[in-house]
């Protein structure tokens, strides 16, 4: 019985620090960033236009323009996204008025889009990290 104890201690140490793994980098410091995409920077991209979602490998997810500038605000119209899923634990989930695509988590690679942004609100997160991984822009 002592033997069946000291293993599931065992188990349990070692799914501990798997867990605590998750998401982490090969770099030797012990600290942790999150990143959280919103900028001030009011960046107005015409129709037509294709933007660049990402997510990952660590704890960022942005969506940019064609430039590489943040998206803030945005002219309703046709968009392709193309969106970079770099992390298993990750997801890239884009909502708003008419428009909810998401990737997978426990998937990675490339994912393309073509949505039609109405006037008002949108927000873009990773479902499992909801509340540090998240950005929002406006169409007008």
């Amino acid at each position: 019985m002592t033997r069946t104890r000291i293993g599931f201690v065992i188990g349990l140490a070692a799914l501990a620090l798997a867990v605590a793994g998750c998401g982490g980098s090969d770099n030797e410091s012990s600290s942790t960033t999150t990143e959280t995409t919103t900028s001030t920077d009011t960046t107005t991209t015409a129709s037509g236009t294709t933007l660049s979602g990402s997510v990952g490998p660590g704890f960022e997810i942005s969506l940019k323009d064609a430039n590489g500038a943040d998206v803030t605000t945005l002219s309703a119209g046709t968009y392709t996204i193309n969106v970079d899923d770099q992390s298993d634990i990750h997801d890239f989930h884009l909502s708003g008025p008419g428009v909810d695509e998401a990737t997978e988590v426990g998937t990675t690679g490339m994912t393309t889009w073509d949505v039609t942004l109405e006037a008002g609100s949108y927000h873009f997160q990773c479902d499992p990290h909801a509340s540090t991984m998240n950005g929002d822009f406006e169409v007008t």
